[in-house]
């Protein structure tokens, strides 16, 4: 078995996350995306973004859901590549710019700053302050504070604290308590060891991120919700514990997390 944690030793909490810098940003350009994909107007038969008396806003909304575009972040924070069979133009949501002609000569929001703002609003490219990462259990990718480093975790792999789970090795039902971004290799124990050096981890990757949680034992008997904050803390390699089905997981409230 795992030893316990070092009690000093906290991963981040699913609140602490959300309250993140980055997380205003991507809101900001969601809310863009769900107004340029909302917005419609007539195809218009002539011109880059249509001829007089067609709202250009709406044109151009219709224009970035239909033509073909591909939209590539850049390593500048808040810069996007548009390649389009006219030509490549950079976006930069920050000041919310375009090189393309459109946007040189008019000064409007062009096809290309709303295609962008639609491709980080449905996931397909990072939001402003994110960049990708490989999930450490599968190698998907998954989006990350720019700046920030350690091993990540994909949402398929990647349990909710609060969440029950259960340990491969022992078989045991588990509730989680947190989520690190530490590898397994070098997140250590109280008594110094690191996890990744327990033979029950040996089949588990040296590079995933330890999951800190509880074993419930035999509270779940007991009435009322589960109380874990007495219970001893272990860390895992994240794909030691296996996430249940939603007919495995136990329909009891858990607390003192």
């Amino acid at each position: 078995m795992t030893p316990s944690l070092n009690a000093e030793r906290r991963s981040e909490t699913d609140d602490e996350r959300e309250r993140r810098p980055h997380r205003p940003r991507r809101r900001a350009a969601e809310r863009r995306a769900r107004h340029a994909l909302l917005s419609t107007g007539p195809d218009a038969p002539d011109g880059p973004d249509g001829p007089l008396g067609v709202d250009p806003g709406a044109e151009r909304s219709a224009r970035a859901r239909r033509e073909p575009m591909a939209v590539f972040a850049l390593r500048s924070d808040d810069q996007y590549l548009v390649d389009t069979d006219g030509g490549s133009y950079v976006v930069d949501v920050g000041s919310d710019t375009c090189t393309c002609p459109d946007y040189e000569i008019r000064h409007h929001r062009c096809k290309h700053l709303r295609r962008v703002d639609m491709e980080i609003g449905i996931g397909r490219v990072p939001a402003p302050g994110e960049r990708v990462a490989a999930c450490a259990v599968c190698g998907a990718g998954v989006f990350v504070p720019t700046r920030e480093t350690g091993a990540f975790l994909c949402g398929d792999h990647r349990p909710a604290v609060g969440a029950f789970v259960r340990d491969r090795e022992a078989d045991k039902l588990l509730v989680v308590t947190g989520v690190t971004r530490t590898r397994a290799d070098e997140y250590r124990t109280a008594d110094g060891t690191r996890i990744s050096d327990y033979e029950t981890n040996a089949d588990y990757g040296d590079h995933e991120p330890v999951i800190e949680a509880v074993y419930v034992g035999n509270a779940m008997r007991s009435p009322g919700p589960l109380d874990v904050s007495g219970r001893r803390r272990y860390g895992f390699p994240a794909s030691r514990l296996r996430r249940l089905t939603p007919d495995e997981r136990p329909r009891k409230p858990v607390i003192g997390i």
